[in-house]
């Protein structure tokens, strides 16, 4: 485990919220366990084991239904136990694979058909390496063909850079944690404010209203990042999606509770139809499509 790292809450609160039938928790992750699926040589941090069996029950703890498991930079391209963990679920787990462009046709099916869905683009550089463009755009052109989606991973700083190129991607695009917008900015401030037009001027791009334990300045309950959260709801309703982030990589400044995370859903999503919207229907829509009719 890195210096510094903490681990997940290991009893979290039983939610006041509760989520309507069939929620899906649309971005987690899957750590190891190392002695069965070992980190990547060139990862930037170790976490601790955070198993599929520990996620899935958390999932019934907080009231949820299935799982969308995001593949973390720690297990780099080896998408081995995020496989593992849909292939145990029963059908409850989708995924989102990181690949390379030495990834074969044959691997991506396989991919597909243990229940992959999306593919991640990750610019963070504290988190990865850089990535030219073309070889996402390329990977993106590729993974279309079968239905995926892109999931973006980006700092709010490095948006104005990358609006071409998102622009330019094929099929749904997913943005990561409201974009990470500068919290102290505000949702009238100029970051904040062109994230909004990219999504007005482009209905292929869906976001997450995730991660307000990253965002926050002021700490929990996360009030200072609740206004961004209920903003992209009431915009976009049928485009955003939510997810614990478990088991919460890389924070420093505390480590949440994941029962008092899914009580912010209450504050962003004010109404039931918009809470099902948030929680079941679009998240089925783009990640179990063949049951929505």
């Amino acid at each position: 485990m890195s210096e510094d790292y903490l681990p997940f809450c290991a009893a979290p609160s039983v939610p006041r919220f509760e989520p309507p039938a069939g929620s899906v928790d649309a971005h987690c992750h899957i750590f190891g366990p190392a002695a069965t699926f070992p980190f990547a040589p060139e990862r930037k941090y170790t976490p601790v084991d955070a198993p599929k069996e520990t996620l899935f029950a958390l999932r019934d703890h907080l009231g949820f239904a299935r799982n969308v498991i995001v593949q973390a930079t720690c297990h780099g391209r080896d998408n081995s136990a995020m496989v593992d963990a849909m292939q145990a679920s029963g059908g409850r787990a989708r995924g989102v694979a990181i690949v390379g462009a030495e990834v074969t046709d044959d691997e991506l099916q396989a991919l597909d058909d243990a229940g992959v869905r999306g593919v991640r683009f990750n610019f963070v550089k504290r988190l990865v390496g850089e990535t030219p463009k073309e070889v996402f755009q390329a990977i993106a052109e590729r993974v279309v063909k079968l239905g995926w989606h892109i999931v973006v991973y980006f700092e709010a700083a490095d948006l104005p850079e990358l609006v071409p190129f998102l622009k330019s991607l094929p099929g749904i695009v997913v943005v990561d944690h409201m974009g990470r917008p500068d919290v102290a900015a505000g949702v009238e401030g100029a970051g904040f404010q062109a994230f909004l037009k990219l999504l007005d001027e482009n209905p292929n791009i869906w976001v997450k209203v995730t991660c307000p334990e990253r965002l926050t300045i002021a700490g929990p309950p996360y009030h200072d990042v609740i206004p961004f959260g209920r903003e992209l709801v009431e915009r976009y309703p049928s485009r955003v999606l939510w997810g614990t982030d478990w088991p919460h990589p890389n924070m420093r400044s505390h480590m949440p509770d994941d029962g008092e995370l899914v009580n912010v859903i209450a504050r962003i999503a004010l109404s039931p139809s918009q809470q099902k919207a948030l929680l079941v229907d679009n998240p089925m829509r783009l990640y179990w499509p063949e049951e929505t009719g």
